[in-house]
Order: C-alpha cells, then sequence, then structure tokens
C-alpha cells in the first residue's frame, strides 16, 4: 500500500485526515468525508454540503478535466470547506485545480517520485501566473517617442 501525498502550496505533506471516506452511494446513512467519482452530479450533493468537512473528487486520467468543473461548480454552490483533487493530476495542472477551488492535490507515490516537490512548487504561485494577470498587466511606461 502507498501512502498518499498531500500537496499544498507550501509542498509535499502527508495525509492529516484519518477518519475515512464515505462513498457518494452510502452518504445518506454516513456522514464524515465524501469520495466523489468525476461522474458526479453536482446537484445532488447540495443538501450535504453544509455537513460534509472535506470532499475529495476523483481524477481517473490525466487528460479528465471533469474534477475541475466540480470544485468550481461546488464552491458557486456556497461549499467552503476542505476539497480535495485525487489521482491523476500532474505539476502541470496545479495551479488550474488551486484556481477552479481545490485547497489541495493528493498523489500517490510514484507520481511524486517522477514530478518531484519542486516542481509542484514551481507552479504554488498559481496566483500570479495566470493568463489573466499577463493580460491586465499595465504596460511598461517609457520615454515619449519623439
Amino acid at each position: 500500500m502507498t501512502h498518499a501525498i498531500i500537496i499544498r502550496d507550501d509542498g509535499f505533506h502527508a495525509d492529516d485526515w484519518g477518519q475515512g471516506f464515505v462513498a457518494l452511494a452510502d452518504l445518506p446513512l454516513n456522514s464524515g468525508a465524501l469520495d466523489v467519482p468525476s461522474t458526479v452530479d453536482v446537484r445532488d450533493l447540495l443538501a450535504h454540503l453544509p455537513a460534509i468537512p472535506l470532499i475529495r473528487v476523483d481524477f481517473p486520467t490525466f487528460t479528465d478535466g471533469r474534477g475541475f468543473t466540480i470544485a468550481r461548480l461546488l464552491r458557486a454552490m456556497g461549499y467552503t470547506r476542505r476539497l480535495r483533487a485525487r489521482g491523476h493530476i500532474l505539476a502541470d495542472q496545479y495551479a488550474m485545480a488551486r484556481r477552479a477551488g481545490f485547497d489541495e492535490v493528493e498523489i500517490d507515490a510514484t507520481l511524486a517520485a517522477r514530478q518531484p516537490e519542486a516542481q509542484w512548487l514551481a507552479r504554488a504561485n498559481w496566483r500570479d501566473h495566470d493568463y489573466r494577470s499577463r493580460l491586465y498587466r499595465k504596460a511598461p511606461q517609457g520615454p515619449a517617442a519623439g
């Protein structure tokens, strides 16, 4: 069994959530942190959101971006608690995950060995390195043409 590695803006961390996760199908009977597949209809979660301390959204492949949409919709629906992306997320996707609303990313040790902490930290300044910040920066003022 490999241990999960949690990535936040300040680097790699051990998983500090020790209470387990509940599958979506078990949600009405159990409470706690929730595992949701990338196929979830977030409207099914609305009534339960205030009671869920952590939602972990699955990314089954590197090319499956549905989890980003799920995060954005959960935040738009008012979910303010901990939101985690899990699975096949690349360091290059970290900034997108944070902008979509995720607080952290969970990867396995194999991926962490292929993409070490330095690669993730290089993308940790996600607020400054997006297309909008480049588009709306004020153009430098140079000497007047004359």
